[in-house]
C-alpha cells in the first residue's frame, strides 16, 4: 500500500479561489464524475452538488468515524458532501436513512443516497452516480472511490432540498 497524501495547499487554494457553479462543473465533467450526461435541471440540485463534492474527494483515505475534509467513513462522506452543498444530514448511515424520503429504484437519480441493508439495519451509505454506480468511502484500508453497487439489498433515499 502506498502512502496516503493530503491534497497540497496549492490545489486546495485553487479549488477555493475559483468559484465554479455546480451547473458549470456538471456540464464540463459530469461524464467523468457521474457517468451519463447530467441534465441542466438535475445539475442545479443540492443532491447533484453533493455528488460532485463527494467525487472531488476521490482518493481520500477511509477512517472509521471521520467526517472530512481529508479522511472519511461512509456516512461522514455523505454528511460532508451534503453540508458543503447546503443541506444538513445526521451523522450515521441509519440516521441518514431515517431522515431521507425513501424512493423506488426506478425513480433514483444522481445524488440520491444508496443505503445498504443487513440483519442489523443499514450498515453502509453512498451517493448514487448513475449507471448503478456510487461514490463512497468503502472500508478500512481503502479510499473514497466510485464503485458498482454490489448487492440487491439496497434502498434509495432522496434528500429534500
Amino acid at each position: 500500500m502506498g502512502v496516503h497524501r493530503r491534497p497540497s495547499k496549492l490545489s486546495r487554494a485553487r479549488a477555493a479561489a475559483v468559484p465554479v457553479s455546480a451547473l458549470t462543473l456538471a456540464a464540463v465533467s459530469a461524464s467523468v464524475l457521474a457517468p451519463g450526461a447530467a441534465g441542466k435541471a438535475e445539475a442545479a440540485t443540492v443532491s447533484v452538488q453533493a455528488l460532485l463534492i463527494a467525487a472531488s474527494k476521490a482518493g481520500s483515505p477511509y477512517q472509521w468515524g471521520a467526517t472530512g475534509p481529508y479522511r472519511f467513513d461512509c456516512s461522514g462522506l455523505t454528511q460532508y458532501s451534503f453540508k458543503r452543498a447546503g443541506k444538513q444530514l445526521p451523522r450515521t448511515a441509519q440516521e441518514q436513512y431515517n431522515r431521507t424520503r425513501h424512493i423506488p429504484a426506478a425513480t433514483r437519480e444522481r445524488g440520491d443516497l444508496v443505503f445498504f441493508h443487513g440483519r442489523g439495519g443499514v450498515y453502509h451509505v453512498g451517493i448514487y452516480a448513475g449507471d448503478n454506480l456510487i461514490w463512497h468511502a468503502p472500508k478500512t484500508g481503502s479510499v473514497v472511490r466510485m464503485e458498482r453497487i454490489w448487492t440487491r439489498s439496497v434502498s434509495y433515499g432522496r434528500v429534500n432540498g
